[in-house]
């Protein structure tokens, strides 16, 4: 459904307000710890004339700060709490700042021999306003810093200029160096209490402001960074038919995975093979395939879809940062995708688009080295793939490294035995370390598929048992016919494979040893994404 103009927003109820409010509390304290520690300073410096009043209170305040600051660094309070702390701590640190100002006129007096009322009148009257600029500007501060609506934002201003008027009101010099209650009959009466009002009103006013437009433009980025019901935090990537946000569930604060079609990418056929991607891929339910949640359109046409969000590095990483994999660890990530590819195949579907980057390791439900298959954006229905409009003819449909021949020559002769041979490429990039064929051009490695048989594992200098590689090799035949016929044939073959098993101390050793590298390496196109509104009743 889509938020009314006066709810509230869901972040702002739940914990991520409750973190924020709390770090944000902390930094105000911050500011005003060094802002009286350098008060204090400039007192210190003169010190040597006069040890008074201001230089105490400079000191106790800095040192308030400072300890209200370590309070909400510490812990995670409820956001209750934090509301009723935030309020007495105001009062109570201002309360005790009301009287600087007073101090202040103390020295000021002493120094300057004020002698005559109408001097000390006049000092009096300068420090008082002086001081409530001082004030102004630290509430400003806090309306500036601190998450809060405008109207708790007045009565907050409003109960912090309580003690600032009041105190230069009816707190006087007492002539000896202190203070003193200020007599009624005084000549202050009634105008400084009514002039130091009406500028505190402008305070409020100012500060309701400054409260509203910040408070505002939050709720903004808030909603600008929705997608029905999912909250996008950051890009993590991107490919082909669209760009992948880090997002979380709004309600459930479950981790997700939105992929959305690119602005760029929006053509009419780019949408209905985006689409058909979900709808596809939401039919298969294989553990070692990706889990797609749910999905829409923004309101600005763009379709996304939601899926769960992988712990892991995809195979082209692990390569790259651990080079050639032993074959046991081949042979379970193999075994894992045949699975996968079973699914798929059993009710139509061939992936197109298999390779390194499309199949992740990761650790789900405490197991290490779970593989996913990821991104049927090239998905190919065997029953209806006759739309010119999807599947366009002389363009290549995949990735020329792991492209079976009969995919190059005519992608929609392609069954699910060109998978099989991709997965032969994958497995070979595995143990070798490297591409099956490398060329200079599409043209040469695609001509190299055609009519150039892979190298033996020998010839690469890397040593494979005789059974796996003629596997890996035999998913390489240039003939569909002389490969595995199907991906669950393909998994007993591996299965019967002489070869030690892949065992999760074997995956934790490696994690541990390969995870700072992993973890150094920034996710691509990673940072402050572009923001999205959407109008979630629409999805």
């Amino acid at each position: 459904m889509a938020l009314s103009a006066r709810s509230t927003p869901a972040s702002d109820s739940g914990e991520e307000a409750r973190a924020f409010l709390q770090a944000r509390l902390a930094l105000y304290w911050k500011v005003l710890f060094f802002i009286m520690l350098v008060a204090s300073g400039l007192a210190l410096a003169g010190a040597w004339k006069r040890i008074g009043g201001d230089l105490v209170m400079d000191l106790l305040l800095a040192v308030s700060a400072a300890g209200l600051w370590w309070v909400c660094r510490r812990g995670a309070y409820s956001l209750r709490f934090l509301r009723w702390f935030e309020s007495l701590a105001l009062l109570l640190w201002f309360s005790c700042a009301s009287l600087l100002p007073r101090y202040t006129l103390v020295g000021f007096a002493e120094e300057r021999r004020l002698a005559t009322a109408e001097g000390a009148l006049y000092a009096d009257a300068y420090l008082s306003i002086l001081g409530m600029v001082g004030v102004a500007m630290w509430v400003s501060l806090r309306a500036a810093l601190v998450p809060s609506s405008p109207w708790r934002t007045i009565a907050h201003t409003a109960m912090v200029g309580v003690p600032t008027i009041v105190t230069p009101s009816l707190v006087m010099p007492d002539g000896a160096g202190g203070l003193t209650l200020r007599p009624l009959d005084s000549a202050v009466f009634p105008w400084m209490p009514a002039a130091l009002i009406m500028v505190w009103f402008f305070v409020m006013l100012t500060c309701a402001v400054i409260s509203k437009v910040i408070y505002g433009l939050r709720a903004e980025i808030r909603e600008a960074r929705r997608l029905g019901q999912y909250v996008l935090e950051r890009k993590i990537g991107e490919g082909g038919m669209g760009e992948v946000y880090r997002a979380r569930h709004g309600m459930m604060r479950r981790p997700t995975a939105l992929k959305l079609l690119r602005a760029d990418q929006a053509a009419e056929s780019k949408m209905i093979r985006f689409e058909r991607e979900v709808q596809l891929t939401a039919r298969l339910t294989h553990p070692n395939t990706i889990t797609i949640f749910d999905y829409g359109r923004t309101d600005d046409g763009i379709f996304y879809y939601a899926m769960e969000l992988l712990d892991g590095a995809n195979l082209q990483r692990v390569v790259d940062v651990g080079g050639a994999q032993p074959e046991a660890r081949v042979v379970r990530i193999l075994t894992m995708a045949c699975g996968a590819l079973a699914e798929a195949h059993a009710i139509g579907l061939i992936h197109r688009d298999i390779k390194p980057a499309n199949i992740m390791l990761c650790s789900q439900g405490g197991e290490r080295d779970v593989v996913k298959l990821l991104d049927f954006g090239l998905v190919k229905e065997l029953a209806i793939d006759g739309d010119a409009k999807v599947s366009v003819a002389n363009t290549l449909t995949g990735t020329p490294q792991y492209m079976a021949p009969e995919s190059i020559v005519d992608a929609d002769s392609a069954d699910p035995r060109a998978d099989l041979y991709a997965l032969g490429a994958v497995a070979y990039f595995l143990l070798a370390g490297g591409e099956v064929f490398r060329g200079k051009s599409v043209v040469e490695v695609c001509s190299q598929h055609l009519h150039q048989p892979p190298e033996p594992f020998a010839a690469r200098g890397v040593t494979v048992s005789a059974e796996l590689e003629a596997i890996v090799l035999a998913c390489l035949e240039k003939d569909p016919a002389r490969r595995p016929q199907s991906a669950l044939e393909l998994r007993r073959r591996l299965e019967a494979c002489a070869v030690e098993p892949w065992g999760d101390e074997h995956a934790r050793q490696w994690w541990l040893e390969h995870q700072a590298a992993l973890a150094g390496d920034a996710a691509p196109g990673s940072g402050v994404g572009r923001t999205i509104a959407v109008d979630a009743s629409r999805s």
